[in-house]
C-alpha cells in the first residue's frame, strides 16, 4: 500500500434505491474527477468481453512493486488450480495507485467497462457502494467456496456493508503500528518476558517509553514523520481518538459530530508525546524511515506496510499494534477488499467464477501476509505458518480493533479528507498553533466537506 501519495476517488449517490442514467453517471464521474486530476484513457482497460469462458476473468488492482509480484505468485497458484480447485484464466490490469484509479474505476462502472473483480479500500465503499457503481456480492454463493461471515473480525466486517448489504470482502488488514530496535527496547526495560513490547496502558507510560528509548540510542526516542505528508498525521490522531471512546461521525449535510474534549485531549499527547527534544517533531515521512533504519531512533509509528523495506537494515526488528494509552484498544488500519464493480447484465456463470476467484485468493493470503499485511481471512490467519512469521504474527491482533475513517463519500485512504484533517494537526505538532485552535480548524474543515454536494448526485 504505498499510503504516502494521495488518491481521491470519484464519491457515489447517497440515496441507496435511486439508479442514474450510464451517461449521466459517467458525466459526473468525469467532472468528479476534473476536481481533482484529470483521468486517463480507459482504452487499455480490460473489459469482460475480453475474455472468453466462465472462468476467464477480468481483475483490476493496485498493486506494485513488491505487493504487486506477491498478487502475481496468488494468482498464478489460483489459476493453475491450487489445492485440487480447478483453474482460471485470469486477464489482469494494473493501474496506478491514485486519482486514476478510483476514477477509473467508477468510468468504468458507469460506463459499461467493468472488470469481474477490482480492489478496493475498504474506507472508501461509502463512495461507490450507495450509487450502484459496485454490485452485491452473493453471501450463499461464497459460502459454497467456504467463504462467510464468521471468518472476519466484526471490526472490519462491519465495514463491508451498506444498509446491511455485503459490497465487498476484505483480503487484508494494514494497521498504523510501531515497529522497534529489540536491543534499544530491552535496554530500554519495555520488553515482556517473552521479549514483546510490554503494555504501555497509559499516556505517561508512553512518555516515559520516548525517554528510556532515547536514553537507550543515545539519540531519539520514537520516531514519526508528519511534516507534508497528506495521511499521517490523521492515522495516529484516528487510533488516539478511538481510544478514549469517543465517535467521530460525518451524517451527510452536516455538521460534523466530534467530541471535541476527547479530540483535544488526543491532540495534546500528541504535542506532548512529539515534543522536539526526547522525540522530534520535525521530520517528514522518509526522514523517520531513514533515522529508524540508521538506529537515530528506537521506535517508528509506520504503517505495517513498511515491514519489507524495514527488514532489509541490520536491526533486530519487533513490531507491535499500536499501543493502547486511553480508555480502549484501537488501532488505526484500512483493509484491501475485492469487489464486484457494477455491471449492467452480468453472466451468471462469470459471476459465479468471480465469486469463487475471491475465495481462492483469500485462501492464498499467507502469500500476501509476507508482504506485513494482516489476512483478513482468519482461517489462514489461524495456521502455524503464519504464527511462525516474525514480526508479523505480533501486531495481529490489531485486525481485533481496526478504526477506519468515519464513511462518507470524500473520506477514506488518500482522500482530500485526511489530508484537510493532517494541516491543523501539522501546525499543532510544529507549535504554530494549540490543540485547541487544531482541533476547532478541524471540525471546520470536516463542516466545509460536508456542506459541498456530492458531485455524483448534484
Amino acid at each position: 500500500m504505498s499510503s504516502r501519495f494521495p488518491a481521491q476517488g470519484v464519491p457515489a449517490v447517497s440515496d441507496p434505491v435511486r439508479r442514474i442514467g450510464r451517461r449521466r453517471l459517467l458525466r459526473h464521474a468525469m467532472a468528479g474527477a476534473g476536481a481533482l486530476l484529470a483521468a486517463g484513457p480507459l482504452s487499455g482497460c480490460a473489459s469482460p468481453a475480453s475474455a472468453s469462458g466462465a472462468n476467464s476473468l477480468s481483475v483490476w488492482d493496485l498493486f506494485q512493486g513488491g505487493d504487486g509480484m506477491l498478487m502475481d505468485d496468488m494468482i498464478e497458484a489460483v489459476s493453475k488450480g491450487a489445492g485440487g480447485a480447478e483453474g482460471f484464466e485470469i486477464d489482469r490490469t494494473i493501474l496506478d495507485w491514485g486519482p486514476s484509479y478510483y476514477t477509473k474505476l467508477a468510468m468504468s462502472a458507469a460506463g459499461g467497462r467493468a472488470s469481474d473483480v477490482a480492489a478496493m479500500h475498504l474506507s472508501r465503499l461509502a463512495g461507490y457502494a450507495p450509487g450502484g457503481l459496485l454490485d452485491a456480492f452473493d453471501l450463499d454463493l461464497l459460502a459454497e467456496y467456504g467463504v462467510g461471515q464468521k471468518d472476519f473480525t466484526p471490526a472490519v466486517w462491519s465495514r463491508t456493508q451498506h444498509d446491511g448489504t455485503v459490497y465487498a470482502i476484505p483480503l487484508d488488514v494494514h494497521p498504523f503500528i510501531v515497529f522497534y530496535d529489540k536491543k534499544a527496547a530491552e535496554k530500554a526495560g519495555l520488553l515482556d518476558s517473552s521479549g514483546a513490547l510490554a503494555p504501555m496502558g497509559s499516556p505517561e507510560a508512553l512518555l516515559e517509553a520516548g525517554k528510556a528509548l532515547a536514553e537507550a540510542t543515545g539519540q531519539a526516542g520514537i520516531l514519526f514523520g508528519h511534516v507534508t505528508d497528506t495521511a499521517q498525521n490523521w492515522r495516529l490522531f484516528a487510533a488516539l481518538y478511538a481510544q478514549t471512546g469517543a465517535e467521530f461521525t460525518l451524517p451527510d449535510g452536516g455538521p460534523a459530530e466530534i467530541d471535541i474534549d476527547a479530540a483535544v485531549r488526543a491532540v495534546t499527547f500528541m504535542t506532548q508525546l512529539f515534543d522536539g527534544r526526547t522525540n522530534p517533531n520535525n521530520l517528514d515521512y522518509y526522514g523517520s524511515v531513514a533515522a529508524f533504519t540508521s538506529g537515530r531512533g528506537g521506535m517508528a509509528m509506520l504503517g505495517e506496510w513498511e515491514l519489507p523495506a524495514l527488514k532489509e537494515f541490520d536491526i533486530d526488528l519487533g513490531a507491535a499494534p499500536f499501543p493502547q494509552v486511553f480508555d480502549k484498544p484501537a488501532v488505526y488500519t484500512d483493509s484491501h477488499s475485492l469487489v464486484l464493480p457494477h455491471q449492467d447484465s452480468p453472466d451468471p456463470a462469470r459471476r459465479r467464477e468471480a465469486h469463487r476467484y475471491v475465495a481462492a485468493i483469500l485462501k492464498q493470503s499467507l502469500t500476501w501476509a509476507s508482504a506485513g499485511h494482516i489476512p483478513a481471512y482468519q482461517t489462514v490467519l489461524a495456521k502455524p505458518e503464519y504464527a511462525a512469521l516474525d514480526p508479523q504474527s505480533s501486531y495481529a491482533d490489531a485486525a481485533k480493533v481496526a478504526v477506519l475513517d468515519p464513511p462518507n463519500w470524500f473520506t477514506g485512504a488518500g482522500s482530500n479528507f485526511q489530508n484537510r484533517m493532517c494541516q491543523p494537526l501539522q501546525s499543532a505538532l510544529l507549535g504554530n498553533t494549540t490543540p485547541e485552535k487544531a482541533v476547532r480548524q478541524m471540525v471546520r474543515e470536516a463542516d466545509t466537506l460536508l456542506r459541498q454536494p456530492n458531485p455524483v448526485t448534484s
